[in-house]
């Protein structure tokens, strides 16, 4: 059993957050219980994620996407209801969304490049002034790499083919980061990489003559998730974690 507080300081030294400007309110969103037995990672907070948590016996719940967008809303319908259901059941919640995305080692980004064996890795993507994904050099063919992220994210891509078969380059910004493609090509990237797509992106891939795969927002924001339950696994070795899927395609 450790400290929520300790937990909390941990994430927050080792993700830098207070340094990282963000919609959301990253850190501790609702406070519960200041003793913690078991920690639960999910991706996005939801009823469904609550109460699969609140069975598994957690007392912090760990996502990417939370509950708190930086602007004042008022307690009401569902969003009253999560926030109810967490403190009828004394658990605390903590979200981390930028800090998660761009962080060199356990981000979203850097595993999904690491996965399919990307060198040279450089920050890449401008979003709201802060850099949040990665680019770098492969050597293998799209559909290689379309096989080992489908894999990796145990889900099904979209993939555009409008730039080259053999890959040199690639860039990468998870979520719904499609708006961030024309940056790809200024660069001259062989392949984007993200999360979800919408209607330019296809004539951008054509005119641009590059290749896009869309994972899904949630599927290609699961690793970052992964990485930090490893972490927080082996630094408070005395608390049991366990990441809960909620599965979306989306």
């Amino acid at each position: 059993m450790v400290r929520c507080e300790d937990v909390l300081k941990f994430l927050n030294t080792y993700l830098n957050s207070a340094q990282i400007p963000d919609a959301s309110h990253n850190g501790l969103q609702v406070s519960g219980a200041e003793e913690i037995k078991k920690i639960v990672f999910g991706v996005s907070a939801s009823l469904e994620l609550f109460r699969q948590s609140v069975y598994a016996g957690a007392n912090l719940i760990v996502v990417h996407h939370g509950l708190l967008w930086g602007q004042e809303q008022p307690i009401t319908g569902l969003f009253r209801e999560r926030i109810a259901f967490l403190l009828q059941n004394n658990i605390n919640l903590a979200a981390y969304h930028l800090p998660l995305d761009k962080h060199p080692v356990i981000g979203h980004n850097a595993c999904l490049l690491r996965a399919i064996s990307t060198q040279g890795m450089q920050p890449f993507g401008t979003y709201h002034g802060v850099e949040i994904g990665y680019s770098g050099q492969v050597d293998q063919p799209l559909t290689q790499i379309v096989s080992t992220l489908e894999k990796f994210c145990q889900t099904k891509a979209q993939v555009l083919t409008f730039g080259p078969e053999q890959i040199r380059n690639v860039a990468i910004v998870s979520g719904g980061a499609h708006s961030l493609l024309p940056q790809a090509i200024e660069q001259k990237i062989d392949l984007y990489i993200t999360g979800v797509l919408d209607e330019p992106v296809q004539e951008w891939c054509r005119e641009g003559k590059i290749n896009c795969i869309a994972l899904g927002h949630y599927n290609s924001e699961k690793p970052g998730i992964w990485a930090l339950q490893d972490l927080v696994a082996k630094h408070f070795g005395s608390v049991e974690t366990q990441f809960i899927d909620v599965p979306n395609s989306i």
